[in-house]
């Protein structure tokens, strides 16, 4: 994970309402995603997950698009995407969702109880978007077989902590004094 290591020492920390936001490729867009850094995400995440069986990989709109989808093309495993627009379809479910930085309904189609379940994300921070999304998963009665963000930034709590959920990541980082400071380069601790 040179490369991703690399990009998020380089990032720059904006301040929304006291939350400390790192802005990188992977969560944000910008600055530009390089195909090395992508291309070394993936690997990551194909080698961390646990693929055993998965019908359907699941990603909430916007940044997990861009992820889920190489993930995707390169396992064959159809892709489900949690979208912030609602379009009424038949199945539709809505996902009440409270991060440290934002609130909103998102809205997820083409789930079915029974389904086995792959759930990626960019960055868990603040937990909000991820634990929305596993709950209405386990509440559809998808089984959830594995839960990868790449990026955990510590620090700040964490809603699924003290959850049966346990995600995985491929690096953990914290935001001191305005720098990104890696925590764990194995996304394990």
């Amino acid at each position: 994970m040179d490369r991703l290591r690399e990009s998020l020492l380089e990032a720059p920390i904006i301040e929304k309402e006291g939350y400390h936001y790192f802005v990188h490729p992977i969560s944000d867009g910008v600055p530009m995603l390089r195909p090395e850094l992508m291309r070394e995400i993936v690997i990551g995440i194909i080698r961390k997950a646990n693929l055993t069986d998965v019908d359907k990989i699941v990603a909430p709109e916007a940044m997990g698009i861009h992820i889920s989808t190489a993930v995707s093309l390169m396992t064959d495993i159809p892709l489900v995407v949690v979208r912030k627009r609602q379009y009424g379809l038949a199945g539709e479910v809505p996902i009440s969702q409270v991060t440290g930085y934002s609130k909103g309904e998102m809205y997820i189609n083409d789930i079915d109880a029974g389904d086995r379940v792959l759930v990626l994300d960019d960055v868990l921070s603040t937990g909000g978007t991820l634990a929305a999304l596993l709950t209405a998963l386990d509440d559809i009665g998808a089984d959830i077989v594995d839960t990868v963000a790449v990026i955990k930034k510590v620090g700040d709590g964490n809603e699924l902590d003290g959850t049966t959920f346990e995600p995985k990541t491929l690096i953990n980082v914290d935001v001191v004094d305005g720098d990104v400071v890696i925590v764990d380069e194995s996304g394990d601790g």
